[in-house]
């Protein structure tokens, strides 16, 4: 038996990593994993307990304790709760931005990711899994698409109106920053992953884009598991 295949999505806010990886792990019968639902799980369990995001320490604590699952039916689990509907508010949202950014958090949840990776075939998205979590996974991708494209898209997910797409776009500008300029893991494309730019593309072509690099790197007809 061949060892688990990976499929590593990366890309900033927008730019439908979350859309694909979900199509792409069912049509090929892999589990999918959204790592930013790690992070806005313990953003979520530190936002209840009251604990102060600068606290660098207590942050990687919940990250250490968090026992996070995603189950069959796509929900997210958090010590035994579902939360998939809690940890889509925009205050953990907010939270979680400021969370992903400690690098103890990012360590606990880089291992729990990596030891999901090792159980099965997955198809993870994220922004630092082809550069960090797993670097040497089969298949990368890396999806991006031009900021306005993107700010109407998480418009669109939210129903927010022509004022709220402004907001919205200002807080993906400020993520992006973020995201790239932090000190661990910051959000790169990996030198051997494919780029994309979905501005143009419907979730079809992007998906079929991936596929074909999957069957490229799988060419030898053997399964994997």
């Amino acid at each position: 038996m061949r060892k688990p295949l990976i499929i590593a999505i990366d890309g900033p806010a927008g730019a439908g990593k979350s859309t694909i990886a979900r199509s792409l792990a069912s049509r090929l019968g892999f589990t999918y994993i959204d790592t930013g639902a790690m992070y806005r799980a313990v953003a979520l369990w530190a936002l209840r307990a009251g604990i102060d995001l600068e606290d660098l320490h207590r942050l990687e604590q919940l990250a250490l304790a968090a026992r996070i699952e995603f189950t069959a039916d796509r929900t997210v689990q958090l010590n035994g709760e579902d939360v998939t509907a809690a940890i889509r508010e925009p205050r953990v949202s907010e939270a979680a931005s400021k969370v992903s950014q400690a690098p103890g958090v990012r360590r606990a949840l880089r291992e729990e990711q990596r030891r999901i990776g090792a159980a099965g075939s997955v198809v993870m998205e994220g922004r630092d899994i082809g550069t960090v979590v797993f670097p040497d996974a089969q298949v990368k991708v890396y999806l991006d698409a031009d900021p306005g494209v993107r700010a109407g898209r998480r418009a669109a997910e939210l129903g927010a109106t022509e004022s709220g797409r402004d907001q919205i776009a200002s807080e993906i500008a400020q993520r992006d920053q973020r995201d790239r300029t932090r000190a661990e893991a910051p959000l790169t494309q990996a030198p051997d992953a494919e780029y994309l730019d979905t501005s143009r593309l419907s979730p079809a072509e992007v998906e079929e884009a991936i596929l074909k690099l999957v069957r490229e790197r799988t060419s030898n007809g053997k399964e994997h598991h």
